[in-house]
């Protein structure tokens, strides 16, 4: 067996129970199961937690609007997130809830402690509230009067609250981030945490609300309940035993954690809130953070009215959840974006897994039972048999340094390498040919057994990967998952095994065409099961044709001569891209007559940079310049919105010059 190495604490995000986790939610998990399966292999005692965050304003509301308490309708979504957890074989060691009562008790705890110690004051709040990122934003943080970070409405709010100094270890925590090079990984996620908000000045946070109640009480305040971010970060260190009167062996064995995996989006939370608040109570940082990237909807926002997401259990229905997990795994780069459509999966079943693994695993077995009954044996060895091994026994090196980088995605191709060295092995050898000739019998016999052994090192190597397909190959080849030790080692399959006489297909080839009239029903019967349930809501009013409408509350009126003052004309966008700072924002440049304004827009959930160029639009020119994410905006696009903050360039409905007037 491998030996000891120690242990290992690793933890996702835990999920909003806000909705149903689409594929972009469950490639954390995957991921996170991928690494945690991996340093099982290599000797770690592996603690894998992940779970469900439900508490806050939006959940409350949600709740109100399907008629239930807040508590059955976390209880309905936490139960789907386990579910899906649990059907992408994913083997983590604690599932937590925050509503667990030894959770809410130990948060309340820790905010009595930090406020005992003087870093929690009570104040009030005034300010822009998104209730959708349960955030409060200042006038010059907003994106085009917007929140910055999803792009959604923003209104006045004021209230009590309960705050947290955290400007106290604002140096404190610079001095870590710089001292501890791995503490923030990509380095790129480092440098936005730098650059955009420590060396800036951190503000104090707010940690308490009094404007809803759906949360953990603060036991000597009871009008206030503690807000989102103390409650849920908390969890990584409350379940597994933290308690500010005496923590458990589990809290002593694990901690400091060795990797919080989280998405790119909430990296903020997780290494400024998060590290301040351990410093607070004299805990350790974590060792490492890992911000990893999006997988999108390729170039398409993902919607429910559209019937466009993709669940992890759609696809386990027409891939298998081994091909799920591998999409996702091999799709996303270690710190851009990636892409899924329903085309790319069908092309990767087919060309990967089906050709290049499949085909092997069955093509070998099959040659083993035509030719030798199934026994597996030594043979004469030639010349291409030392290439292979070469690259063989390599692999183990190779994927373990990727993954010591968390590269999951460069790890898993480099096993795919080892399998692809197979197949043109197999092309070298020709064992077809061998077969012809009595006198080459001792060589087949060897080219089968190399086969047969490459393939048990791999399948081996693919475990934490593709677990099912990893157990299934080696039982066809009548062994067992190697010990990760001997990965380096060839030769060690026992002479004169004997594989199955009915090898399984492990990835039948799909037909693009059957599968993708299967997509359109899922898509159907999303789009019905969401106007439903808008429906049973009382969300969508329809007009007498049955068309949904939008209903939006009317404004003061204006005068002739307050609209006289606005100058709206044509404008054709000649090029367009990203605002770097900003994941909402495109920077275009929009031709207008004889002139070029630069206008920014919060449409980039909307439309790509390549999309936006050569569309002919509306455009407000004669608007104030104005500084958003540190790009100057001349103007204003028109768009309209949907009631689920879907955008729509406003275009001419026929071909008008640059510049035409909008009257």
């Amino acid at each position: 067996m491998s030996s000891e190495k120690g242990n290992y604490y690793i933890t996702t995000a835990i999920a909003y129970t806000s909705g149903k986790p689409h594929i972009g939610n469950t490639y954390e998990i995957i991921l996170a199961d991928a690494i945690a399966r991996y340093r099982r292999a290599e000797g770690y005692d592996v603690y894998f937690q992940t779970g469900t965050d439900e508490h806050g304003q939006k959940i409350q509301d949600r709740a109100a609007q399907a008629g239930i308490t807040p508590k059955e309708y976390v209880d309905g979504i936490s139960d789907e997130v386990k579910r899906i957890w649990d059907l992408m074989n994913t083997s983590y060691s604690n599932f937590v809830r925050t509503t667990d009562k030894d959770h809410e008790r130990c948060v309340q705890k820790i905010f009595k402690k930090l406020y005992d110690k003087g870093d929690i004051y009570k104040s009030s709040y005034e300010g822009l509230y998104c209730k959708e990122c349960e955030s409060f934003w200042t006038e010059s943080q907003l994106a085009e009067g917007r929140c910055p970070e999803c792009g959604l409405e923003v209104k006045p709010a004021k209230e009590e609250a309960y705050f947290f100094k955290m400007s106290k270890y604002a140096d404190r925590l610079i001095e870590h981030i710089n001292t501890h090079p791995e503490f923030i990984q990509p380095v790129s996620r480092k440098n936005e945490m730098m650059n955009n908000f420590l060396l800036p000045g951190l503000q104090d946070l707010c940690v308490s609300r009094t404007s809803f109640d759906w949360g953990i009480p603060v036991d000597f305040d009871p009008k206030h309940v503690v807000y989102v971010w103390l409650d849920a970060l908390t969890n990584y260190i409350t379940k597994i035993g933290y308690d500010p009167d005496g923590s458990s062996e589990l809290f002593r064995k694990n901690w400091p954690a060795d990797l919080h995996l989280i998405g790119k989006d909430i990296v903020r939370f997780h290494t400024i809130y998060w590290p301040i608040f351990l410093m607070a109570l004299d805990v350790p940082l974590p060792k490492q953070v890992f911000g990893h990237p999006w997988l999108l909807q390729g170039g398409e926002k993902m919607s429910k009215s559209k019937g466009n997401v993709i669940y992890a259990d759609d696809i386990a229905e027409l891939f298998g959840v081994d091909a799920t997990r591998y999409f996702v795994l091999h799709e996303m780069p270690y710190e851009n974006d990636g892409t899924i459509t329903w085309e790319l999966l069908i092309e990767r079943f087919n060309s990967d897994l089906a050709n290049i693994l499949g085909n092997l695993v069955n093509r070998t077995i099959s040659m083993s039972n035509k030719y030798f009954d199934g026994e597996v044996r030594h043979g004469m060895s030639a010349e291409p048999d030392g290439d292979l091994q070469a690259v063989v026994t390599a692999a183990k090196a190779k994927t373990q340094e990727k993954m010591e980088k968390l590269r999951v995605a460069d790890a898993i191709s480099e096993v795919f390498t080892l399998f692809r060295r197979c197949n043109k092995y197999i092309d070298e050898t020709m064992p077809w040919a061998l077969a012809k000739d009595e006198a080459q019998r001792e060589r087949l016999a060897e080219v089968l057994y190399n086969l047969t052994e490459s393939i048990v090192i791999g399948a081996s190597l693919l475990h934490p990967f593709l677990p099912e397909t990893a157990e299934r190959i080696v039982a066809q080849l009548g062994t067992t998952l190697r010990d990760f030790d001997e990965l380096d080692r060839f030769g060690l399959y026992p002479d004169g095994s004997k594989v199955t006489d009915q090898p399984e297909i492990l990835f039948a080839r799909q037909d693009a065409k059957e599968i993708m009239q299967k997509v359109e029903e899922i898509q159907e019967a999303q789009r019905a099961a969401y106007e439903a349930e808008q429906r049973a809501l009382g969300l969508v009013p329809e007009t007498a044709e049955g068309e949904p409408v939008v209903e939006i509350e009317a404004k003061a009126e204006i005068t002739y001569d307050d609209f006289s003052k606005m100058q709206f004309q044509v404008g054709e966008i000649i090029a367009c891209e990203a605002v770097p700072k900003s994941k909402k924002l495109l920077c275009s440049q929009v031709k207008i007559g004889s002139s070029v304004k630069q206008i920014v827009s919060g449409i980039r959930k909307d439309y790509t940079p390549e999309e936006m160029v050569g569309k002919r639009v509306m455009v407000l020119v004669n608007l104030q310049p104005a500084k958003l994410a540190g790009v100057v905006s001349e103007g204003m696009l028109l768009c309209a919105e949907d009631a689920e903050g879907n955008l729509a360039l406003m275009v001419p409905e026929k071909k008008m010059p640059s510049g035409a007037e909008i009257c």
